[in-house]
């Protein structure tokens, strides 16, 4: 009896016949040989049948094979150096699952929105499985970092009563007889938790109801939320460069195959090494009007002028001390310069953008009551929040990371919406 394996496993079957489960990603036939492309969500395999050495059924059941049909196939694992896996099967045995009909994604091009309206079936091209797998090894790699540094995975909630950040952008919604928000962050509660853990991250779906369409957005997405007690603002522009070197290394180690698939550069991501480039947010502006930018100083960051600094570097870049006037009001501004604030937001090369934001957050109670009256915000509603600063409290940091923009970037892929399996943008909530 033949042994059962997936794709990705079949270097260990080399001369063994194996059965395989697997969909018809694409066949051609050279009169007699068929060749078969075969996926099983692990990888591909070519499976290649030969006239004279199988059954009539066999071979006329190969012939009927059409695209995205399912099967189980068995044959003989063999080593072939030109194929992109290393190895080929030579076919013994063909069962069929299913025969399919019309398959509505051929290999001939298709528009964007016809793609995005099969995103179901989109998903199971080369490419598009591709950047799944490496955004599974992110996602892996971000909590191997974490959890191999002394953080603690805490969830926090999705439905609040308030929000990290105002709530001009958020999804309102009835708790019953309450308002309610999904979330657009969960910091506030990290910085909870942080007081009790030390060391904390989360990992969820936020939102946003922001009626942006750009390549950069969406209004579903998941972020990554460290919060570090004891831990200053330059602390954490360590940890928030030596993470980002993690999750690049791991991806060039672990998914370089995937990588060559989607035709990423893979020397410009071998190049993302800790320590990163700062500049500050003044030197930031100066640098922008050398470039014919005319935007004054106190006025926050667009694309445009994101993408401008970060040409000038092959790793990703601070930039610090914004102005306060543009930041969240948890803030906490320099003590040498009180107009500009303890932050960084981390822009990513080759024009992706700010991947990475994050702060010393206000640990000064009279100061932070001070932010709620300019801000105004509801000192009932955030009564839990100023307890933190009332009971024990002390220096603390925290950043959040946008996976999908993450992803993006190091894809290098053209749109954020090809970075998350079933995307939510401003005109799409199908399928």
């Amino acid at each position: 009896m033949a042994t059962k394996s997936v794709i990705r496993n079949v270097n260990q079957h080399v001369g063994e016949t194996v059965t395989i489960g697997a969909w018809i990603n694409n066949k051609r036939s050279s009169g007699k040989i068929q060749f078969l492309q075969l996926r099983d969500g692990s990888g591909y395999i070519q499976g290649v049948v030969v006239k004279s050495e199988v059954s009539e059924q066999v071979w006329d059941d190969a012939k009927s094979l059409t695209q995205e049909s399912s099967l189980y196939v068995t044959g003989v694992i063999r080593e072939e150096p030109r194929s992109q896996s290393g190895y080929e099967m030579t076919v013994t045995g063909i069962e069929i699952i299913h025969l399919t009909e019309n398959y509505p994604i051929t290999p001939k091009e298709h528009g964007v929105d016809y793609l995005m309206d099969h995103r179901h079936l989109w998903l199971r091209t080369q490419k598009q499985r591709a950047i799944m797998v490496i955004r599974a090894e992110i996602i892996r790699a971000v909590q191997d970092y974490f959890d191999s540094n002394g953080f603690t995975l805490v969830d926090p909630p999705i439905l609040t009563p308030t929000s990290a950040e105002g709530t001009t952008n958020l999804f309102h919604t009835k708790y019953f007889d309450e308002d309610a928000y999904l979330t657009q962050s969960g910091q506030l509660y990290m910085e909870a938790a942080a007081m009790a853990l030390g060391r904390v991250y989360s990992f969820g779906p936020t939102f946003r109801a922001e009626k942006s369409k750009t390549r950069r957005h969406l209004i579903e997405f998941w972020m990554i939320e460290p919060e570090m007690a004891f831990t200053d603002h330059e602390e954490s522009l360590q940890v928030q460069e030596q993470f980002i070197s993690h999750v690049v290394q791991s991806v060039v180690k672990n998914c370089r195959q995937e990588l060559e698939t989607i035709g990423r550069d893979i020397s410009k991501l071998e190049a993302i090494q800790a320590p990163f480039p700062r500049i500050t947010y003044d030197e930031a502006i100066e640098f922008l009007h050398t470039q014919d930018f005319d935007i004054p100083w106190g006025e926050d960051f667009g694309a445009p002028h994101e993408t401008a600094i970060a040409e000038k570097y092959d790793k990703p870049v601070f930039i610090t001390h914004y102005p306060a006037g543009i930041k969240a009001f948890y803030m906490k501004p320099d003590p040498n310069r009180p107009e500009v604030v303890l932050c960084a937001d981390m822009i990513a090369p080759e024009g992706y953008g700010e991947i990475i934001g994050g702060s010393q957050r206000i640990d000064d109670p009279q100061l932070l009551e001070e932010r709620f009256k300019e801000h105004d915000l509801s000192m009932e509603t955030y009564q839990w929040y100023m307890d933190l600063r009332k009971y024990g409290t002390v220096p603390h940091s925290g950043f959040g990371l946008g996976l999908e923009r993450t992803v993006a970037w190091i894809c290098g892929l053209d749109h954020v919406r090809e970075t998350i399996p079933f995307p939510r943008t401003l005109y799409r909530l199908y399928p």
